[in-house]
């Protein structure tokens, strides 16, 4: 399996490599509403865009699990709460021990 991770890895590198090589073109980018502009070779500007794409979805569904993350904490809580509580009634009590017989 950790061959196939590797492998697949590889061929991922190789592809991005060949990618980045084919696209050394520089362009120029322009941020609208900003009177700024950069130029930077066309790979770097797509594989940016990929990332922050990726980075925005990232956040995005870490937004969106905050309710599940919030309701198990709840119930990790509510478990260990009942485990203590279960815990304490297990030990012996001295006043619910059986009642002793006289000595003769």
């Amino acid at each position: 399996m950790r061959l196939v991770y590797w492998l697949i890895t590889a061929l991922l590198a190789l592809i991005l490599v060949m990618f980045a090589v084919s696209n050394r073109g520089a362009v120029v980018v322009t941020f609208w509403p900003l009177p700024a502009t950069l130029e930077a070779p066309l790979y770097l500007v797509l594989l940016l865009a990929l990332l922050a794409g990726f980075l925005l979805g990232e956040f995005v569904a870490w937004i969106n699990a905050g309710r599940t993350r919030r309701a198990l904490r709840e119930r990790n809580r509510r478990i260990e709460a009942l485990e203590r509580a279960a815990a304490q009634a297990q030990l012996p009590q001295a006043s619910t021990s059986a009642p002793r017989l006289p000595r003769d």
